[in-house]
This record gives structure tokens, sequence and C-alpha cells, in this order.
């Protein structure tokens, strides 16, 4: 049986679940690379697995590893940037995240009511479905200066048109593609 790392889906999230699942798999003790097969060692083994792993967690650690090609229409992102549906309940962790969404440094969101401090210069999110359509929500998430460029909300999925970024944190995004459509489908959820 051979293991194979794929890098451009793997996550963080399921990082040490994928390792737990290659040192229970590779009882054949091949792992691959690629295209490039190579036969390990019993003690190299779980050491090798480890380091690729870590490796690619590492990278995709802030978010993804490549930027998703999206389409902006009648000032809206029309299609999910990912194919897939967002999970509310992932959306509603990160809207509440200091480090991710932050959605109340600026916002008020009557659903995070257990939060302290909602932010009062950005129009509260209650309602915001009403207000807005799916893509033109997609669009102020992904970046709302497209919309209003004399806007102070940060763009969470974009790197192109940054400025003075810090060395770390160059040719990355605030929020992966499916973190965005999380985000998205929580914020369509508040009325």
């Amino acid at each position: 049986m051979t293991f194979c790392v794929i890098f451009n889906t793997f996550t963080l999230e399921n990082m040490f679940s994928v390792l737990h699942d290659a040192l229970a798999q590779i009882k054949g003790k091949y792992i691959c690379f690629g295209r490039v097969l190579v036969k390990m060692r019993k003690t190299k083994l779980a050491a090798g697995v480890l380091a690729i792993v870590a490796s690619v967690g590492i990278h995709s650690a802030l978010a993804d590893n490549h930027m998703v090609k999206y389409k902006i229409d009648d000032d809206a992102i029309k299609a999910s940037l990912t194919g897939k549906a967002g999970d509310v309940a992932k959306g509603r962790k990160l809207a509440a995240n200091r480090k991710k969404g932050n959605c109340l440094a600026c916002h008020v969101v009557s659903d995070l009511k257990e939060q302290q401090f909602h932010g009062q210069i950005a129009p509260p999110l209650d309602g915001a479905s009403e207000r807005y359509s799916e893509g033109e929500l997609r669009l102020r998430i992904v970046n709302p200066k497209t919309a209003n460029e004399d806007t102070l909300m940060p763009s969470f999925y974009e790197e192109a048109s940054l400025h003075r970024v810090m060395k770390k944190f160059k040719g990355k995004t605030i929020l992966s593609a499916q973190e965005v459509e999380d985000v998205l489908a929580y914020v369509m959820t508040l009325k």
C-alpha cells in the first residue's frame, strides 16, 4: 500500500488526522512524492511522514496555497469560490475570531451577543442578507474596495493590491476561499 500527499488539497485542519491515517496505513513502507515512489525504513517512516505533513501544514496555515480566480459581475461574485457550500457553524466561529474574520471589530452582530466589544464604525451585520445578494456579500468579504474604495474594511481574500504588508504575510490572504464561503453562509443567516 502506498500513501500520497496531495499538496493542493491539504489543509491545516485535517493535518493531524492525515498524519494519524498515514502512520496507520503505511505498512508497505512506501511513500509517494508526486510521481516518485520511495521505499523507506521503518525507523525513518514516521519522521518522513511527519516532516511532509508539517511542511505542508505550515505552508497552508494562513490560507490557501493558491488563489482561486473569480469573476466580478454587476458588483457581485455570483459563483462560489470553492464550488462547495459554506458551513454556517464554522462561519460563526470565524466571524467571532479576532485573528481571522474579526467582524466584531467594526460590526454589531446580535447573534454573537456572548462576545464583548462589538464595533460601531460599520453597519450591523443583522439583516445584511436582506440588503445584499449572496454574490454582493461575497464580493464585500473578498475585496470590499471594489464596491467602495473608501471603505476601512480589509480585503479578506486579496493579496495583489495590498500595500505595506509584513514580510511573513506577503502572498497570503486573511481567509481561505472556503473560509470566505463559511463566513458568507453565516452572514446569510443573520436576519
